[in-house]
């Protein structure tokens, strides 16, 4: 059940999970979406690290001080992660175990959030 990141995407969010750890993020609600190389250093709150995986819900370590929470759902921590922001100062990484799989839907998201943006 953890073994991978199950996505899926309707017209109005994107919903992921692996495992129990669960979220569905509005594309309204959707900030930036950026690729990064590396997550920043976080503690664990629950979760788990398994060969190349990493899931869970962690929190930064510059922010120790609130409770503000980073949903990880990483396949291959040695490829590149996308970062999604959304209600303002929410985080998200995620990647899939193929790189090309995590470019496509990270095209994908971006589009949609900025078609959200642009006026008709």
């Amino acid at each position: 059940m953890h073994f991978k990141n199950w996505i899926s995407n309707d017209s109005q969010s994107l919903k992921l999970r692996s495992g129990f750890y669960a979220v569905e993020i509005p594309y309204s609600q959707l900030d930036s979406i950026v690729m990064v190389e590396r997550i920043p250093p976080m503690e664990r709150l629950n979760g788990f690290s398994a060969l190349e995986k990493e899931k869970g819900i962690f929190r930064e370590f510059k922010d120790s001080l609130t409770d503000r929470k980073v949903h990880v759902f990483v396949d291959n921590i040695g490829q590149q992660k996308v970062k999604l922001v959304y209600k303002d100062s929410a985080y998200l990484y995620f990647n899939l175990k193929d790189s090309v799989e995590t470019i496509h839907l990270l095209d994908e998201l971006t589009a949609k959030m900025n078609s959200l943006r642009t006026p008709n």
